[in-house]
C-alpha cells in the first residue's frame, strides 16, 4: 500500500496512468461496454466492483486532462428516440469541478464514434458501473 493513492487504483492502473503520455486517452466503461472487444488494440483493465464515479474520483486525483484542447472529457451522448436521462452525468461534472477541471469541458460524441474513439484509447478501464450512457473518456494533459 502507498499513502494518498486511492485504494480503488489498482497496481495495473496506476501502471497505465503513469505510462500514458500527453494526448493518450483512456475509458472509464460501464458494464455493458463491450470493453474486450473494442479494446483489442488497448490495455483493458478489470475494475469490477467499483463504480464509474468512484474511478473518475480516485483517476482526476492524479491525472491531468488536457489543457491544449478545448474538450478532454468526452461522453457517449444518448441513442436518438432513447428516453433514458443519464442522471450520473451531474456526478461526473460535479467531480470535474471539485478536481479542479472545466465542468463544460465535455464533448458529446455519438455512440458508434466514441466506440471507435474508444478503440485508439491507450487503456479502458472496465468497471461493474450499472448506470446506462456511463462511458467517460478522458485526454490526458501534463503534469505542471
Amino acid at each position: 500500500m502507498l499513502k494518498g493513492i486511492p485504494a480503488v487504483l489498482s497496481p495495473e492502473l496506476l501502471k497505465v496512468l503513469d505510462e500514458m503520455g500527453h494526448g493518450d486517452e483512456i475509458v472509464l466503461a460501464d458494464g455493458n461496454f463491450p470493453a474486450e472487444s473494442i479494446g483489442k488494440d488497448a490495455i483493458v483493465v478489470r475494475a469490477d466492483g467499483h463504480s464509474v464515479p468512484d474511478m473518475l474520483d480516485a483517476i482526476l486525483q492524479l491525472l491531468p486532462l488536457d489543457t491544449y484542447v478545448e474538450k478532454p472529457v468526452a461522453l457517449m451522448e444518448v441513442v436518438p428516440g432513447d428516453p433514458c436521462v443519464p442522471v450520473i452525468w451531474e456526478e461526473y461534472r460535479a467531480l470535474l469541478e471539485k478536481h479542479g477541471e472545466d465542468p463544460k469541458a465535455i464533448e458529446m460524441t455519438e455512440r458508434f464514434a466514441f466506440y471507435e474513439r474508444a478503440k485508439k484509447a491507450y487503456a479502458i478501464v472496465a468497471t461493474g458501473e450499472t448506470a446506462i450512457y456511463a462511458n467517460i473518456l478522458l485526454k490526458k494533459g501534463v503534469v505542471q
